[in-house]
């Protein structure tokens, strides 16, 4: 990080934290030793959670110009963006195909170029997904793609039920619209032996990933499963 920016961040810092729970100041304080932060901010990512994505793409090959993805859980839209880039689907690279990149999230998004946002949607319903049919208008989903996590609870059995549910919902999302490659974040718990060996009876290969911009103490990392097999 630049030295003379890190001095200016860190600067505003005791500010920051006055009149701030425990809590929330341990957060802000993890915020601002963290360099993919000010990373995100130089490089006009909505947060830091893009540089995971671009170190997975950049060594599993994830995402190809001209491929069509849905970022399920897309808000802010950090993942989308990258995407953006990745499959060129604004078109910005006329040398390349142009992808098609669809975001969804129970929050509303801010849009950007080459995403179409549904905001307050619930991926589950069966009426998001004839919405996302109708928009893909005969398009073979490439990736889906999810970053989204529980709010966490602070009782671990709870937390890791949340969890699993949610990756659950995922994977019947890949499953429907049978992506080619599905990449979802989950907690590491004990649920995620018999997750991945049901997701082996779809995808031909299913594997864990832990990218370095993974924060070291985070519990967080991904399965990676590709090649859809037709049932």
């Amino acid at each position: 990080m630049n030295k003379s920016l890190n001095l200016r961040f860190y600067s505003k810092l005791p500010l920051s934290l006055k009149g701030r729970k425990k809590a929330s100041q341990e957060w802000l304080i993890r915020q601002f030793k963290d360099p993919y932060v000010e990373k995100a901010r130089m490089e006009n990512y909505r947060c830091r959670s893009s540089f995971k994505l671009i170190e997975m793409n950049q060594k599993y090959k994830l995402l190809n110009p001209g491929d069509t993805v849905i970022d399920v859980g897309c808000a802010p839209g950090s993942w989308s963006q990258v995407c953006i880039r990745a499959i060129n689907s604004d078109g910005r690279d006329k040398t390349k195909g142009k992808g098609f990149l669809i975001g969804i999230d129970k929050q509303q998004i801010y849009p950007l170029e080459g995403v179409t946002f549904f905001g307050n949607t619930d991926f589950t319903t069966q009426s998001a997904k004839e919405k996302i049919l109708k928009t893909l208008e005969g398009r073979k989903v490439t990736t889906i793609l999810s970053d989204m996590a529980p709010n966490s609870s602070g009782i671990k059995s709870l937390d890791q039920d949340n969890i699993m549910d949610l990756v659950t919902s995922v994977f019947q999302f890949s499953k429907y619209l049978q992506a080619n490659t599905m990449l979802v974040k989950v907690w590491s718990n004990g649920e995620l032996a018999k997750y991945v060996n049901a997701v082996k009876e779809y995808y031909e290969t299913c594997r864990y990933v832990k990218p370095d911009a993974s924060r070291s103490d985070s519990a967080e990392m991904f399965i990676l499963a590709r090649g859809f097999k037709s049932k």
